[in-house]
Parts: C-alpha cells; sequence; structure tokens
C-alpha cells in the first residue's frame, strides 16, 4: 500500500491522524486538508488497494477486505490506534473498522458520510453526484477523471456495489468513539436529514455543517474543514 506521510520530526511523539479517500478517487484529493493538518499532527494517507499508487490486487477488495487491509498497514506501519478522518465511501471503511476493530480507532471524523438508506440506488447516487460536482472546484474534476481510470471500471464498478450493500446505519450505533459528522451545506449527496440521522445513530456523535461547502470539504475548502477538525481532535470532552 502506498501512503503520503508527514514528515515533521518535531511532531514524532504527536497523534496519529489516518485520513480514508472516498470512492474511486486516491488519497491525491486529500493532500489539501493533508497538508495544513500536518502542521499538529502525524498525518498518514493511505490509498486503499486498487486505486492511486497501491497495489491492484486480482480481485476486487469487498467493504470488509478493505477495512481488513487498512488495519493490517496499520500494524505494519507500528500505528496501535490513531484518529481517523474520512470522506463518503471512507467513512462507511471507519465505520466498518470502528465496530471489528475498535481498539484501532481513538476518534473519528466523518465528513460527507454515504449511504443515506433512501437514496441507496444506483440512480440517486449518480443523480446527487452529478448534482454536486457544479458546486465543486473544476480542478477536483480532473483528479477524480485520473483516479478513474487508474482503477478501471471494473474495479470502480464492483467498489461502488460494495458500497450500495453496505448497511452503516446497523453499524454507527455500535461506534464507541467521539465521532464528528461534517457535511457542506451545499453537499447535494448527503442531505441535513440524514447528517442528522447519523449523528443520532451515534453513541458519541457531533454534527456540524460548513457553510458553502459541497461533499468534498477536505479538497475544497480545508481551512474551514481544518478548523473544525482541530477545535475537534483538541477537545477532551465527551458529546
Amino acid at each position: 500500500m502506498h501512503a503520503r506521510v508527514s514528515k515533521d520530526p518535531l511532531l514524532k511523539d504527536s497523534p496519529a491522524l489516518i485520513l480514508v479517500h472516498g470512492l474511486v478517487v486516491s488519497s491525491r484529493y486529500m493532500v489539501p486538508i493533508a497538508e495544513l493538518l500536518s502542521a499538529h499532527y502525524r498525518v498518514y494517507v493511505p490509498d486503499l488497494p486498487g486505486f492511486g499508487k497501491s497495489g491492484k490486487p486480482p480481485h476486487v477488495l469487498s467493504l470488509v477486505e478493505l477495512s481488513n487491509t487498512l488495519a493490517a498497514w496499520m500494524q505494519e506501519a507500528g500505528l496501535e490506534r490513531a484518529a481517523f478522518l474520512g470522506n463518503s465511501f471512507g467513512c462507511q471503511i471507519i465505520a466498518d473498522l470502528s465496530v471489528r476493530y475498535p481498539g484501532r480507532v481513538e476518534r473519528a471524523v466523518l465528513q460527507g458520510p454515504t449511504m443515506d438508506p433512501r437514496g441507496r440506488t444506483v440512480l440517486r447516487q449518480i443523480g446527487g453526484f452529478l448534482l454536486d460536482m457544479p458546486r465543486e472546484p473544476l480542478s477536483l474534476l480532473a483528479i477524480e477523471v485520473l483516479d478513474y481510470l487508474s482503477a478501471g471500471p471494473v474495479r470502480s464498478w464492483r467498489t461502488f456495489r460494495y458500497a450500495l450493500d453496505d448497511r452503516i446505519e446497523g453499524k454507527l450505533p455500535n461506534m464507541r468513539v467521539l465521532t464528528l459528522v461534517v457535511r457542506g451545506s451545499q453537499d447535494r449527496i448527503v442531505s441535513q436529514r440524514w447528517a442528522e440521522e447519523v449523528t443520532g445513530l451515534l453513541p458519541l456523535g457531533r454534527l456540524v455543517v460548513i457553510p458553502g461547502a459541497a461533499h468534498t470539504a477536505n479538497y475544497g475548502w480545508p481551512l474551514e474543514f481544518a478548523r473544525e477538525v482541530q477545535a475537534f481532535l483538541s477537545d477532551g470532552g465527551s458529546a
């Protein structure tokens, strides 16, 4: 597995933060938020197997297999525990990891978490993506196209189907860690209703909304997003 890792020697004893990318894309679109947070944390941004610069397994890994691989990668990287930040499909992986490997996850940030049970169809997800795209920075499209071509249509489609089949709503009540849910006010993939439902299902959930942001606040609105993440990770209180 390929990973982008912050290298500031002054932060060698700082908390570890792992960023998990979304569907089809790679760690590249996580770079803006990673660079901001690397001033305060040891930041790790892996490419999940099959995506970005990581190796391409002969079969398409399921969500559970991706979660298992992420836990194994942590072991190899010497990371016993870490805070996690995910966007979109990355939130589904973090939820699965938190439930099946509870000792690995200290805190979680779920930004634009999918999949809303009321929109769990191919047409609704594609429709939400198309409505969201005009609200995203134009440069994001180039990254998404290149990452899609790298992953290939078969891997992209099957991973999308795994995302649709995942029942995140059944896992959220078992996430026993402080969790911040973040939604962009202009997100057309994750509704305000669903963001509030996600927060309500979490035992220790909080919700913040970033005004004007779309689905990928990690890329298009990193300054605003970083402020929310830092405030959350530095707060020692409960939900």
